[in-house]
């Protein structure tokens, strides 16, 4: 963690990790709920385009759309606290592939939920919207999320914030939704349960910043 200046509290250097730890729990539960909703609310698959969507699923989707914005929210400020984590020690091409990824998985999280919306309205553009949002979230939003994995990983691995097996696990994580995103129906649901696993992880080691940076892990 960064070096404290003279007068400043143990209190202030540990608000961060408990930031990142609370807001990444909270974006993993919220994600998870709105995917299980969006999924049972919207089936996809051989026919999907004529089946008829009832008011139970209707009323699943229209959940989901209401806990996106939650979702992103709480993603955002995940984000901005693992930045705040690392300090000044971070790489800064790795933390602009960090936050660039990051940003636009939160575009194409509230894109893919404003193209669930239209299947709430008439049946004509029910197949429409229900494609579109399957194919933002799950072609282009997911791998973003896959980068988004590699790079907080990475970062984490270079600082020594995460340990091995946590940066080996998010290395699979991303690895997963980058080349099994789309044609593997739930795996959307790997990054939420990465990023509980890093909060979790965060929470419970109550680490702070490095102070500086350590040479790469070997």
């Amino acid at each position: 963690m960064r070096p404290e200046a003279p007068g400043t509290t143990p209190v202030q250097s540990l608000s961060t990790p408990r930031a990142a730890g609370l807001a990444g729990v909270l974006f993993a539960v919220l994600m998870a709920a709105a995917i299980v909703l969006a999924r049972i609310g919207l089936p996809e698959g051989g026919g999907a385009a004529e089946i008829e969507v009832t008011s139970g699923q209707r009323d699943a989707v229209t959940t989901a759309l209401e806990l996106v914005p939650f979702a992103g929210i709480a993603f955002l400020w995940f984000m901005g606290a693992l930045r705040e984590h690392s300090g000044e020690a971070e790489d800064r091409f790795v933390s602009t592939v960090f936050l660039g990824s990051g940003l636009v998985f939160v575009a194409c999280l509230f894109g893919a939920a404003a193209a669930a919306g239209t299947v709430l309205d008439a049946d004509q553009p029910q197949e429409f919207g229900r494609h579109f949002a399957y194919t933002l979230l799950t072609t282009y939003g997911m791998r973003m999320a896959a980068v988004f994995v590699f790079a907080t990983s990475t970062i984490g691995r270079r600082l020594g914030v995460f340990p091995r097996p946590l940066a080996l696990t998010g290395y699979l994580a991303g690895l997963v939704l980058l080349v099994a995103g789309s044609s593997l129906p739930w795996s959307e649901l790997v990054f939420p349960a990465w990023a509980l696993l890093v909060s979790l992880y965060i929470l419970r080691s109550g680490r702070g910043r490095p102070g500086r940076a350590p040479g790469p892990a070997a």
